[in-house]
């Protein structure tokens, strides 16, 4: 590797460590930051580039925004910057979401953060109402996409699966270019084939149990957080019955208040069944197949735009992930905007976005000050 590979790869490393760290809100927050540091402040890819990784990354289970930024990654640095960048992104959260857990077992609570998310979730979504001005203008270059994304929009909010509206999204799209297009469709379908893994299971089996059926997860997941939180309770709490639902409870409520992708709920549930080597083998397993996934969709991704069908197909998906963006900010605004305060920390912050090109690491950390000493008075 030369120096100019090594340089990208350590900037693709500090870069997720960092957006792994901030990265509060949920996907929709976390693609708006990856939006901001690499298309808006350094320029690493175009918008075009980038709601095309985006809807490329709805095709696939798993954690979306974590898949963004593994294929972010290997734009930027190859091999190494897939993995760092996927790797990095986790870490801080999963370092995070460990201490909580010890936190919950020794003392039977977490500390309290509602403070700092009173001043953080504001500033959240100023941030993706500033994605979404800006990606507007690269997915939206027709009446017709105009029409999908309203559509989308208009079905999410009246509670229809978000699996349901991508696929409506990309069949008319693509109907819409190519009536007359002979042939089926062709869809996107891998499924990693691993091994049993191999490992110390002092537990009698547990450990292996864990690992598998965090890796089942991850392999056959899709939509949002509340799909994740059926799939937890079916395994880990109806048919192994290690934790209760109100753990279970706990656990979803951390991974969603903490940074990082919203996945580090495993981190958590690991650490319950079996300590810190339960929270890692959890977390490896369910973020496993994203790497893989994203591995082989690296290899056809340029190509979706060589065939006019394959890119009606990912103009109707980026249209609809564009509308589940928009849905979810208005959602989580209707919740975090509750007074004056929150508000003003909103506005404020829409408003050095579009005219600085402050960090958001500087507006988060803001927010969370503002929101402690509200919080204090």
């Amino acid at each position: 590797m030369d120096d100019r590979q090594g340089g990208a790869a350590r900037e693709v490393a500090l870069l997720f460590l960092k957006l792994g760290t901030i990265a509060f809100g949920g996907p929709a927050a976390h693609t708006a930051m990856m939006r901001d540091e690499l298309v808006r402040r350094r320029g690493w890819v175009t918008d075009e580039r980038f709601a095309d990784l985006m809807g490329a990354t709805n095709l696939i289970p798993g954690p979306n925004s974590t898949e963004l930024a593994i294929h972010l990654g290997h734009d930027r640095a190859g091999r190494r910057g897939l993995l760092l960048a996927g790797v990095c992104f986790i870490l801080p959260a999963a370092l995070i979401v460990t201490g909580l857990a010890w936190a919950y077992v020794t003392y039977g609570r977490t500390p309290a953060v509602e403070g700092i998310l009173y001043g953080i979730v504001p500033v959240v979504i100023a941030i993706i109402a500033h994605a979404l001005f800006g990606l507007l203008r690269a997915v939206i270059t027709s009446w017709w996409l105009g029409a999908v994304a309203a559509g989308a929009l208009a079905a999410y909010l009246l509670g229809v699966n978000e699996l349901l509206i991508l696929a409506a999204g990309a069949l008319l799209a693509a109907a819409a270019h190519l009536p007359r297009r002979p042939g089926g469709v062709h869809g996107l379908l891998a499924v990693p084939m691993l091994g049993t893994p191999v490992f110390p299971d002092p537990t009698g089996g547990q450990l292996t149990q864990l690992f598998l059926t965090m890796l089942k997860i991850g392999s056959v997941l899709y939509g949002s957080g509340y799909v994740l939180l059926a799939f937890l309770r079916g395994d880990f709490v109806d048919r192994l019955g290690w934790i209760t639902s109100a753990q279970l409870i706990d656990a979803v409520s951390i991974g969603q208040v903490t940074p990082g992708p919203v996945f580090t709920t495993a981190t958590f549930i690991g650490y319950l069944v079996a300590g810190p080597i339960g929270a890692f083998l959890a977390t490896a397993a369910i973020f496993l197949p994203s790497f893989v996934f994203v591995g082989l969709l690296t290899r056809i991704t340029h190509r979706l735009r060589a065939s006019r069908w394959t890119s009606a197909l990912l103009d109707g998906v980026n249209a609809a992930a564009l509308a589940l963006m928009a849905g979810v900010s208005y959602q989580l605004a209707r919740t975090a905007l509750i007074d004056l305060p929150t508000v003003a920390i909103a506005l404020i912050s829409l408003l050095l976005l579009w005219r600085t090109k402050l960090n958001n690491a500087w507006l988060i950390a803001g927010g969370a000050a503002i929101g402690i000493l509200i919080n204090l008075v």
